[in-house]
């Protein structure tokens, strides 16, 4: 990192000696501009706001400069570029300095404890937003207070960060990365003690102390250079590798037939971090590396060969990955996401091309797993009343279906696994375990190694459980078939609508919850009858005999779940990091149903009229998701 963005430069001084920058007119606006000139050390991002303001652009400068950003599923999560609703240097200074000041009082021992800091691969020329930058400035504003830092020296995966807060100690972890989202994003995502996402109340606190710390404190929070000399920053990379890879072990079953196995795999890494890490954890299995896609195996923070860095929209961003596949002659595909917490899976069919598993087929398949091997080591049934399985509200219900059979506990959360995370936690607490969880957005986790969704140890566990089923003459689609039969068809769609405008977004929520007049729900759904309504943003479920949800309420995003008639659950919700209304739905039938196109059409329907009659995607100007 030889370039320092010209943060010594002295470029323009202070507003108030800079009489070329005349009023706007707006005072909240010039206030806004006076601060971020003032504060912004970063030549690159001053020159955008200065830029804006030349050329009159005062709406642009307003939209950047008089919002801030607010912690949604994942954190912090916006383009990056001048702003305070953006990702820069500034915007992480401010929020680790919010972040220390809170931790301090929160943490007796935080000087001892300390933080642990990771980054991805992104980056952006034209504002300096390298994700390794905004990991180094992160780090030296912790180490100006004489406060520990465990800074990676590589990229590493996200999970990674979580698992060395619990591994090292720390107070609490930070990732700087956007994950699936596209090349302009970055993000600030923060692990507390116990290796989850933070939650409420630590969010809004957090917040309100970045508000009570905006100025950087001093110019020590600016110099990168600061962690390579500093005697309080430690380089965890090597042992925390060493640590996860050694643990991984622990979800490995079948080492033998590992180490014989007669398919090959293909593995992409989304052009992120991935790649090495896959390899690593295939060794430690007993597997030959899998196959890498060459274009996609190093980091790019402009994902040049996909036209979108998110492997959940299926066969058309795995092109290179199923090409190599059919040259290779290997059965099984596995895509991680830039930052490697998520995983998608595609498999040779002998019949038609390939299946491109869902977020839903992983988890029936991976949940079967987990369970299968749990069992082969726990024999006596007593012992499942203290083992669980997880998910979020808006995924399949199979998890469900498998619990309410084999005799251990299913629960649901909230969206985001964050609240999974969290939950695995309490439930520690009173001895219980958590073999397997995930949420639908082909998001998943394998044991317990880390309470986060895992795209590395999810990679490897499908590996050995195709190796295994290979062994009996099963693929992966077949045995996805055998789970149905025997626990029940689960059939879904997920899928999305964008919409890039709030107001829009709350009117169509707000129609929906006066559809039949003031106060009153839609009744029927695609001519289905809608048997209960559950709204979490307003707390409501009219399945509980106080009305109230069980789930926690969130206000800040919208949320509302239809059970029909038919056994049918559907789901419309906003997304906590994209401009986007999400749907899902979900036929839950019972064992031993088998008319699987009558079911595919009844669903079909249902979520049409979801869709068209609640969403009206062309009234609204909403831009469906192509697939």
């Amino acid at each position: 990192m030889g370039d320092n963005n010209g943060l010594n430069d002295g470029v323009n001084g202070d507003l108030n000696a800079n009489s070329r920058y005349q009023s706007t007119g707006d005072p909240q606006l010039d206030k806004a501009v006076h601060q971020w000139l003032t504060w912004d050390k970063n030549r690159r991002t001053r020159a955008q706001v200065e830029s804006l303001l030349a050329a009159g652009h005062h709406d642009s400068l307003k939209k950047r400069l008089c919002s801030r950003m607010s912690f949604g599923t994942a954190g912090l999560r916006a383009p990056m570029g001048a702003g305070f609703n953006r990702i820069n240097d500034l915007t992480v200074i401010q929020s680790t300095q919010g972040l220390c000041s809170y931790l301090s009082r929160y943490f007796a021992d935080f000087s001892s404890r300390g933080v642990v800091v990771g980054f991805d691969t992104r980056g952006q020329e034209e504002s300096g937003c390298s994700s390794e930058r905004l990991a180094k400035l992160t780090a030296a504003v912790m180490l100006s207070r004489d406060v520990p830092v465990h800074l990676f020296s590589s990229y590493v995966p996200t999970p990674y960060v979580p698992y060395a807060v619990k591994k090292l100690g720390a107070a609490a972890g930070v990732m700087i990365t956007a994950s699936h989202n596209p090349k302009e994003d970055n993000g600030y995502k923060v692990y507390w003690c116990n290796g989850a996402q933070i939650s409420s109340p630590h969010d809004k606190e957090i917040l309100r102390c970045i508000e009570e710390h905006l100025e950087p404190w001093s110019a020590t929070c600016w110099k990168e250079e600061l962690v390579e000399s500093s005697s309080l920053r430690t380089d965890p990379l090597s042992r925390i590798n060493s640590c996860y890879m050694d643990e991984l072990t622990s979800l490995c079953y079948h080492r033998d037939l590992n180490q014989s196995c007669p398919l090959k795999f293909v593995h992409s890494s989304f052009h992120g971090v991935g790649h090495d890490f896959v390899q690593q954890a295939f060794l430690t299995f007993g597997f030959a590396p899998p196959i890498p896609v060459p274009e996609q195996k190093d980091p790019d923070p402009n994902f040049s060969s996909v036209r979108c860095p998110n492997p959940e929209e299926g066969e058309s961003v795995l092109e290179l990955s199923l090409l190599l596949a059919e040259r290779e002659n290997a059965r099984v595909v596995l895509a991680t996401d830039p930052d490697a917490d998520r995983l998608a899976v595609a498999e040779k069919s002998d019949r038609c091309g390939w299946k491109v598993f869902t977020g839903n087929e992983l988890a029936a398949l991976l949940g079967w797993w987990m369970f299968f091997n749990w069992k082969e080591a726990h024999p006596d049934p007593a012992d499942a009343q203290k083992v669980y399985m997880l998910a979020t509200t808006v995924s399949s219900k199979i998890l469900q279906a498998f619990a309410r059979i084999e005799g251990f506990n299913f629960e649901e959360t909230l969206p985001g696994f964050k609240w999974i995370g969290n939950r695995i936690h309490e439930l520690s607490k009173t001895g219980n375990t958590v073999i397997f969880a995930f949420e639908e957005s082909i998001g998943f986790l394998c044991g317990g190694l880390v309470p986060e969704k895992d795209g590395v140890s999810a990679a490897v566990v499908v590996a050995e459980m195709a190796a295994y089923l290979n062994t009996k003459d099963l693929s992966l689609s077949q045995q996805l078939l055998n789970i149905y039969q025997t626990y029940g068809h689960h059939l879904s769609k997920t899928s999305y609508v964008v919409c890039n405008d709030p107001p829009t977004i709350q009117k169509i929520f707000s129609r929906i919850r006066n559809f039949d007049g003031e106060g009153l729900y839609p009744k029927k759904c695609g001519g289905v009858q809608i048997v209960h309504v559950r709204d979490v943003t307003l707390g409501y479920d009219s399945s509980q005999p106080d009305r109230r949800s069980v789930l926690p309420v969130t206000r800040s995003s919208h949320m509302i779940t239809f059970m029909l008639q038919n056994g049918v659950v559907a789901t419309l919700r906003t997304s906590g990091t994209e401009p986007k209304i999400k749907y899902y739905t979900e036929y839950c039938a019972t064992p031993g149903a088998s008319e699987v196109s009558r079911l595919e059409e009844e669903l079909k329907k249902i979520t049409a009229a979801l869709l068209d009659d609640f969403l009206e995607p062309e009234r609204n100007n909403l831009i469906r998701r192509s697939v």
